[in-house]
């Protein structure tokens, strides 16, 4: 169940281009879409329904002609997640290779995203190529997302604050919006779960004039709290989430665009201890979270005579939180702007791009203004890339930022292309900043009581580097790829006190070398994907003697899946995920996971409009709670009541239901 395109993003956080997706994009007729071997292949034997344009390519190029890599989910692969995890996008970008989903705060359920072993707040969550979400988004705001309307998501691996600035040290997940078309379209879908959750969410579009379009997506899901332990503590955190996100689309003529989204969400989530029991020391521990969230985006381009097209790009958001820590509530919001014009051409064989951008990311705490920040960020960028020959492409890209506490930053990347005949040849190199914040995985669970105000911290910067290997022929494809990564300055909190913590840089570099393999076979409506990661991620031990394995970061994982799907007729799909031995951190019960396998199978009927799903994950009810207990004996100098979750902790799960389809082609 992992599909991949390779593409390349140009220069900047990206812009949606005002085209209708490509056939293979919506109207995939079986599991996988195809690679960029498999695509020029394709296109030589004169199949040009298999082009793909990502919607994030600047400049509109066909994916496999750009030689920055990255990784594309989209059509079926979407609508299949889409029905396995309606009220989240978690098990959609956990299950591509190399990408992995960390719970940070078992209690809340909150997790975030780490790519290629880099911690989880390096990676830039985009959608519609806007920072929607934040500069340096919320552990919670991956679980707040449906899937519902998702056309693609694109996948970056590696730093790339050549293209995104500051927050986008280790990668960038850009979720990417379906357009309306000229045809009214709507769904409905309906999920319960054996764990007592439901999901309802809807989409509609449809064009109110011969050039504009309008879609309506809005969710409600719930999730009753579970402690399947019997210890007294929610395994499974309830919570209650409506969403609304109105967008429009114009398209011009002589090749103008405007395309705006609007978006709101609240939530209540609750975790901790159940009503009437109590945390090891007798005390009462409920960890609540209410969260509203506002934003707005707009992207605009036009064409300009003899210079080339013009695009700009803003948003704002706004997310007001309410937490209860026990005894403790902190009450805050977090803000953030953005602006990027751009200016992007073309002269024979080299294509260009340059810029400005502003972005500013604020934090403010009614209970503790100590942590209070605003960054400001102005910043300038340009890329060339030029075609040396038909199967050589290099690019050079860099970026300026000015931060008002960092200082100035430059982000420098070099990508190149070899297309041999069915081979893909890809090798970049990049630079980047982050810039430290409060919210480490151990403050997103236990809060900021207990945190001392932030001293004299230097930015994060990491150097990374990656080769990428593909060959196709036929139904087979297989990819190799290389990737190192070194941080200096990297963050983490030191105890100084049997209730305090403060946040330091690391004396030393944080080293991750690793590389992926995938091997896929695909006929006849069938595909069998095998893949194989391995991460060896250190960093200083903070003993000071020596290097030590980064905690949650498993070396070996793997994955085996099996599909077999007729388009307008249904789908039934096998997986198993082998996820290897992790170093564990403050952890009295082991200082090393268990290995676990975790097995699912899916089945879908499709009735004319109407679908039937059902999805059994985790066949074989592996749970962290069956071999130690989540709680710690007493509470860490952080604020936390539990140790990291290294395995799932809601054990096996069922979900089913009905997917109602309305118009379109």
């Amino acid at each position: 169940m992992i599909l991949r395109y390779r593409a390349s993003l140009f220069l900047g956080a990206l812009y949606a281009l005002p085209i209708a997706h490509p056939a293979s994009a919506q109207d995939a007729q079986g599991y996988d879409t195809p690679s960029t071997a498999e695509t020029d292949a394709h296109e030589e034997a004169g199949e040009e329904d298999e082009i793909i344009i990502v919607q994030g390519t600047r400049l509109g190029r066909r994916l496999q002609d750009e030689p920055m890599r990255v990784e594309v989910i989209a059509g079926e692969e979407i609508e299949e997640k889409a029905i396995m995890r309606p009220g989240n996008i978690a098990m959609l970008v956990n299950e591509t290779g190399g990408v992995r989903v960390q719970v940070t705060s078992p209690a809340l359920g909150s997790a975030n995203i780490r790519i290629q072993g880099l911690e989880g707040r390096y990676t830039q969550l985009l959608a519609d190529n806007l920072p929607l979400y934040g500069g340096q988004a919320g552990s919670l705001g991956l679980l707040q997302i449906p899937p519902t309307d998702l056309a693609q998501v694109e996948v970056i691996k590696g730093s790339v604050s050549a293209l995104y600035g500051a927050s986008a040290l280790g990668g960038v997940i850009n979720l990417i919006s379906k357009r309306p078309g000229d045809e009214f379209e709507a769904e409905l879908l309906a999920n319960a779960t054996t764990r007592n959750g439901q999901d309802l969410t809807a989409y509609a579009a449809g064009p109110v004039s011969a050039n504009a379009g309008v879609s309506l997506t809005a969710g409600a899901h719930r999730q009753s709290g579970q402690d399947l332990d019997g210890d007294g503590w929610y395994d499974m955190p309830a919570y209650d989430r409506l969403s609304v996100r109105p967008r429009f689309q114009w398209n011009g003529a002589d090749g103008s665009s405007i395309y705006l989204t609007l978006g709101a969400m609240t939530e209540d989530r609750a975790g901790g201890t159940l009503p009437g029991r109590t945390a090891p020391d007798g005390t009462v521990f409920a960890q609540l979270q209410d969260t509203d969230r506002y934003d707005a985006g707009l992207v605009a381009e036009t064409p300009i005579d003899g210079l080339g097209t013009l695009n700009l790009r803003a948003s704002a958001m706004r997310q007001d939180h309410l937490h209860r820590y026990g005894a403790v509530v902190e009450d805050d919001r977090h803000t953030n702007l953005f602006a990027e014009a751009s200016l992007a051409g073309a002269s024979g064989a080299t294509s260009w791009v340059g810029g400005v951008a502003f972005q500013s990311d604020g934090f403010r705490s009614d209970t503790f203004p100590a942590f209070d920040y605003t960054y400001d960020v102005p910043g300038i960028f340009a890329q060339i890339e030029h075609e040396t020959t038909s199967d050589l492409t290099l690019a050079v890209s860099s970026r300026i930022d000015f931060h008002d506490a960092f200082g100035t930053q430059l982000s420098p990347r070099i990508s190149a292309l070899y297309r041999p005949d069915n081979w893909t040849i890809r090798g970049s190199f990049g630079g980047g900043f982050f810039a430290p914040t409060p919210f480490v995985d151990d403050i997103e669970a236990a809060g900021l009581s207990r945190l001392e105000p932030l001293g004299d911290l230097e930015a994060e910067t990491a150097r990374t580097a990656s080769l990428d290997i593909g060959y196709a022929e036929g139904p087979w494809e297989a990819n190799v790829t290389l990737f190192g990564a070194n941080i200096n300055n990297a963050t983490r909190l030191d105890e100084i006190g049997p209730d305090r913590v403060q946040l330091v840089n690391i004396d030393g570099t944080t080293r991750v070398r690793g590389s992926e393999l995938l091997l896929r076979f695909k006929q006849d409506g069938f595909t069998v994907t095998g893949s194989y990661v391995f991460v060896d991620a250190s960093e200083p031990d903070p003993s000071g003697l020596g290097r030590r394995q980064v905690p949650l970061s498993p070396k070996h994982t793997a994955g085996l899946v099996g599909m077999w799907e007729e388009h307008g007729k249904g789908r039934i799909g096998i997986e198993a995920y082998y996820t290897g031995g992790q170093a564990l951190d403050d952890n009295p019960y082991r200082s090393r996971s268990r290995p676990y396998l975790h097995l699912g199978i899916l089945g879908e009927i499709v009735l004319g409009n109407v679908s039937l799903f059902a999805n059994a994950e985790n066949l074989l009810n592996v749970r962290q709670t069956h071999h130690d207990p989540l709680l710690l004996p007493q509470r860490a100098a952080s604020g936390r009541w539990t140790v990291d979750a290294w395995a799932p902790l809601e054990g096996f799960i069922l979900n089913g239901g009905v997917r109602l389809r309305f118009g379109g082609h």
